[in-house]
């Protein structure tokens, strides 16, 4: 039990003295030495309601961890071939294998309303820079059916949690408006901070954009990459207004369970909850994403 649970450790948690220290940095940059009309820099409260929300998330992420080791390793049992974490090959197979099912999770989380209502936090805020990586749900148990897929491909389940921190590590760094492009050949490959401000961006031609966890490349085979044109406009299309740290996390569900109340058919309800964000009746399931 003690070596099962050593597995728990958490790089997330380990990174998160250097996240305050680029935050710390990112700020000295753009409010002391000063940056140009484009970066919108930080805010006081909007930046406290960031790193609040983060410091919540890592607690109960830290429980829900322990949940999901538990449910990975007896799925890991009936998987009919099992990967040692011993070979490179595995390691290689699970950082592609986190790769296609984050982007499949993430694209999931903009196209499914109810799985939208925790992901929104993250899009919430309307500025851009390092501490809005730090802005996150408190609701991850949609996490759960997604990575169970690596545990049946027979991926140790420890090994599944270090893939998933690792992607989170690296997506910290993509939150930034003072790096503009990096090379050309890194840009078409990887996640950067120029493809992911597309993504946070909230302006029509920006919506459904660029899911991608650390590569990029899932987003240009399957048709969801969008290069970055203008500045983007960040937070929501309707944004909540509010830097209460509950509303933020939980509106959009008061809104959902409104609209299911209000509804006057199940096929209209089930639409409210399963159909995607700005869904209504009569309305095809394609409709673009609605931020908010």
């Amino acid at each position: 039990m003690a070596d099962f649970l050593a597995h728990l450790s958490d790089p997330v948690l380990m990174a998160t003295p250097v996240f305050l220290l680029f935050v710390a940095i990112e700020i000295l940059a753009l409010h002391v030495l000063g940056h140009d009309d484009n970066v919108i820099g930080y805010s006081v409260k909007d930046t406290r309601t960031s790193m609040s929300m983060g410091a919540v998330a890592v607690v109960i992420n830290g429980v829900f961890r322990i949940a999901m080791l538990f449910v990975f390793a007896a799925l890991y049992e009936l998987a009919p071939v099992k990967f040692s974490p011993h070979d490179w090959w595995t390691w290689v197979l699970m950082l592609l294998g986190q790769e296609i099912v984050f982007y499949a999770y993430h694209r999931a989380s903009h196209r499914v309303r109810l799985m939208w209502a925790g992901h929104q936090v993250h899009h919430s805020s309307e500025h851009y820079n390092f501490s809005t990586a730090l802005r996150q749900k408190w609701t991850p148990y949609f996490q759960l059916p997604f990575w169970s897929i690596l545990a049946l491909a027979g991926i140790p389940p420890w090994m599944i949690l270090t893939g998933l921190s690792i992607d989170l590590v690296y997506q910290f760094f993509v939150h930034t408006e003072k790096i503009r492009k990096l090379p050309r050949w890194f840009e078409y490959v990887f996640n950067t901070p120029s493809h992911h401000r597309v993504h946070h961006g909230s302006d029509q031609e920006y919506l459904d954009a660029n899911y991608g966890g650390i590569l990029i490349i899932w987003d240009r085979m399957f048709g969801s990459f969008v290069p970055e044109g203008k500045r983007p406009t960040y937070g929501l299309t309707k944004n909540v207004e509010s830097y209460n740290l509950l509303k933020v996390g939980f509106h959009e569900y008061g809104s959902i369970l409104r609209d299911v109340r209000a509804a006057g058919s199940w096929r209209d309800k089930l639409g409210y909850v399963f159909g995607p964000p700005g869904w209504r009746p009569k309305e095809a399931l394609s409709a673009p994403a609605q931020r908010g």
